[in-house]
């Protein structure tokens, strides 16, 4: 029922600017920047455009990032890098309301723009609404929420502003602008962490950091017009300032806790293996099994996705793809030689990977310290196991 409402609305909206295309001289444009909110896909915050002319009685915000959960495939299509996303419209008393019950902060820059550049935006954004016109590929990095409002603005103003950086700015990489949305010891930051690749290790360029909501606000409280020289946002109101509310991260079940207990598990197991000079088979099978099926993954949001964040992933070097084919030799009475090699070159890689932590190759889930050490010391451990069982065959 309210996704038919949806459409209603939409309709009624269309067909109100359609009624009154042209904007009057008391019509303001103006940016809208949201606020983070409490889950993943609300961290990094929002942007829209808001058209108000009380004169027309219009006051509308556009946005883009919208989810069709319609479309057919949805998920597999949203794994792939492949989904569509929409531009919305909604009437601004209900966008405000719907942020405010929300509790996030609801901020507005009044754009300074001539009376034909406002009605250059307006035809633009009336003409992408259209259905044949209001599908997207979205791409969290550079083709999002923040940077279409950026892209929209540069083409109705003929590529005349100037974006200046603000005071104090410091590059950072794309990684460093997640984890300021993010707590690093987070589910959310694990994930992210886990799936996207060293290609986000790299310093975003000052125009690159509108990526993000609230660089979008920063960088366009300080941008000029370069035909007249003035400031873009001649305005800024706070419409909703959030409340505080207590922090609800629980460290108790947060990755570097969960990992930890899995960690000193893997450790004490290995201990009484050492102690009582034999393997447990179980444990080697299912380390090599989780940490193959995680690489395959790996490789496939690498290879066989259009996603361009998870590119150059070294996640690889300690979720080892290969270890789902060399899993099967735990059930062998007899372990080759070659598998102590394979071993060592586990240990190898490991090394590898903490030598592209420290040098900033790519920085990798602190969640995963703990799992880590216990891969290495088991690895450690197998390698002497085995060698002293071949030394006995002999």
């Amino acid at each position: 029922m309210k996704k038919y409402l949806l459409v209603v609305l939409c309709l009624l909206v269309v067909v109100s600017l359609k009624a009154q295309p042209t904007l009057s001289r008391h019509a303001e444009i103006s940016v809208l920047t949201i606020g983070p909110g409490t889950s993943l896909n609300d961290a990094f915050g929002h942007n829209a455009f808001r058209i108000k002319d009380s004169l027309n009685h219009i006051d509308v915000v556009f946005n883009y990032g919208i989810y069709d959960f319609n479309t057919p495939h949805f998920y597999i299509k949203f794994a792939q890098g492949r989904l569509n996303y929409l531009i919305g419209m909604n009437y601004y008393k209900d966008f405000y309301r719907n942020y405010k019950e929300e509790n996030r902060t609801i901020k507005e820059q009044v754009l300074n723009l001539s009376q034909n550049e406002k009605q250059r935006l307006l035809n633009f954004l009336a003409n992408n609404i259209k259905p044949e016109n209001r599908r997207y590929l979205y791409d969290f990095f550079y083709d999002n929420c923040a940077t279409k409002i950026r892209d929209v603005l540069e083409t109705i103003t003929d590529n005349k502003i100037q974006f200046n950086t603000p005071d104090g700015f410091k590059e950072q990489t794309f990684r460093q602008l997640i984890y300021s949305n993010l707590n690093k010891n987070s589910w959310g930051s694990f994930g992210i962490d886990l799936a996207l690749g060293s290609v986000i290790d790299k310093k975003a360029t000052p125009y690159e950091h509108m990526f993000l909501p609230k660089y979008i606000f920063k960088f366009f409280e300080n941008a000029t017009l370069s035909s007249s020289g003035e400031k873009l946002v001649k305005q800024t109101h706070i419409l909703y300032q959030k409340t505080d509310t207590p922090e609800t991260n629980n460290f108790l079940t947060s990755p570097l806790m969960i990992f930890g207990i899995i960690g000193l598990l893997i450790l004490f197991i290995t201990f009484k293996d050492y102690k009582n000079k034999k393997r447990s088979n179980w444990l080697d099978v299912v380390l090599f099994f989780a940490t193959g099926i995680i690489g395959i993954l790996i490789l496939l949001l690498w290879f066989a996705t259009d996603h361009k964040g998870t590119h150059q992933n070294y996640n690889l070097l300690w979720a080892c793809a290969l270890n789902i084919l060399v899993v099967f030799q735990f059930f062998k009475k007899s372990i080759p030689s070659w598998f102590i090699r394979y071993l060592k070159f586990l240990i190898i890689l490991l090394c590898l990977m903490l030598l592209h932590w420290i040098i900033g190759i790519q920085v990798f889930a602190i969640g995963l310290i703990p799992l880590l050490i216990a891969l290495f010391i088991r690895y450690v451990y197998l390698i002497n196991f085995f060698s002293s069982n071949k030394a006995t065959d002999l």
